[in-house]
């Protein structure tokens, strides 16, 4: 018993890399019984994401797949994908990030997955969406970065097309997924009825980007251009001090005139470029210049006392290395080690919400390719002989 509050709810995982992976284990930690299906030479993350003890199980590979079963499936060959199809209808979820015409081939399409078993949550995490002309083309994260605008945006930024240094369009669409999801799961509880769930990548980010920055093309007519010039100011970044950087962030009124007086400058909020929200916006750049130069002379922990007693919202600025040890981390219990069977101590990222009625609570380690192969056809009802004829069609 796996414990949360998805515990019984059964879902065949036919993603790989990040943005499937991300939504599945997820469901994972709450309890659903996860199985992976990965063709014979695994999923690409276990090697695209660097080295590992065992060379088959990357960082970022046991980040997004703990709490799953894997198990190996050549879909090119017909009885690896009729028993794919039975496993599916048997499951109450499955997700899949392939193109369209893959989907066709394999039968994996929510037509005929959903005919077999009228319950099931059919979920493709596409890469574009149906209908438009981009809807068969590959995609991963950097590709949908450079398309949605956030390259364009950190152009605007720092002076040059640039990604965000984290996948974040694959992090963004694999939590929207989850959500579809739980909104179908409800739906099914209360009608019996499955569903079927497009998640498109480049829509997704595209929406978030417009919401964003569509800025004054809002408007019809136009009244200017886009982009919020607060977020692409090139000066609003994390601030000197006389030992490093520290963040801060005053919008309110409040938290502007406190930041004033900490700094030694309490006349600026009767400045009028600075005394309202309305003209700290207008006048952002000369508040960002002035913000600039304002912390050299004390240090981060100085400041950060400062602030702390000012109710000015601040925090120390990290690295990925100080981040590791920052002491709330420690405090929370988010980094932990475990044992895992092939790559022995690793440390795991804990989960960063708490619900009430708890989480998975009978931990597994991210799966070795194909662990539990045997394990996962043998409660489908497959006998021992076709089992053993498919193993061995992928050696």
């Amino acid at each position: 018993m796996s414990g949360g509050p998805l515990e019984g709810v059964r879902v065949i995982d036919l993603t790989s890399v990040v943005v499937g992976p991300v939504a599945t284990q997820f469901l994972a930690d709450y309890g659903a019984d996860v199985i992976k299906i990965e063709p014979p030479e695994g999923d690409l993350l276990r090697k695209l994401g660097g080295k590992s003890p065992s060379g088959d199980a990357s960082a970022k590979f046991l980040h997004f797949n703990r709490n799953k079963r894997s198990i190996i499936l050549d879909l090119k060959t017909q009885e690896a994908r009729r028993t794919l199809q039975v496993l599916c209808a048997e499951a109450d979820v499955v997700v899949l990030n392939m193109r369209g015409p893959a989907l066709e081939r394999a039968g994996l399409t929510d037509e005929l997955l959903r005919a077999a078993n009228p319950r099931l949550i059919h979920c493709w995490l596409a890469g574009f969406g149906q209908g438009g002309r981009y809807a068969d083309r590959p995609a991963y994260d950097t590709i949908v970065q450079g398309a949605s605008g956030v390259a364009g945006a950190m152009e605007r930024l720092v002076g040059q097309p640039s990604y965000a240094p984290v996948l974040a369009a694959d992090h963004t669409v694999g939590l929207i997924a989850i959500q579809m999801i739980l909104l179908a799961l409800y739906r099914r509880e209360r009608t019996g009825q499955g569903d079927s769930i497009q998640v498109p990548m480049f829509e997704n980010m595209a929406a978030f980007m417009l919401a964003e920055h569509m800025y004054l093309r809002s408007f019809e007519p136009s009244l200017g251009g886009t982009g919020d010039p607060r977020i692409l100011d090139p000066q609003n970044r994390p601030l000197p001090t006389l030992d490093g950087h520290i963040c801060i962030s005053a919008n309110t009124d409040a938290q502007a005139y406190a930041f004033f007086e900490a700094v030694g400058r309490p006349e600026l909020k009767d400045d009028p470029r600075f005394s309202t929200v309305a003209g700290r916006f207008k006048n952002v750049q000369a508040f960002f210049e002035f913000r600039l130069g304002a912390l050299r002379e004390r240090t981060t922990a100085q400041w950060l006392s400062i602030f702390e007693n000012a109710n000015v919202p601040a925090m120390p600025y990290h690295t990925l290395e100080t981040l590791l040890e920052d002491p709330h981390i420690d405090d929370v219990g988010m980094l932990t080690t475990v044992e895992h069977p092939s790559e022995g101590t690793i440390w795991n990222v804990g989960l960063p919400n708490k619900l009430g009625s708890g989480a998975r609570t009978d931990y597994m380690p991210p799966p070795m390719r194909g662990q539990h192969t045997t394990e996962v056809l043998t409660e489908a009802g497959f006998d021992a002989a076709t089992i053993e004829r498919l193993k061995a069609s992928l050696a």
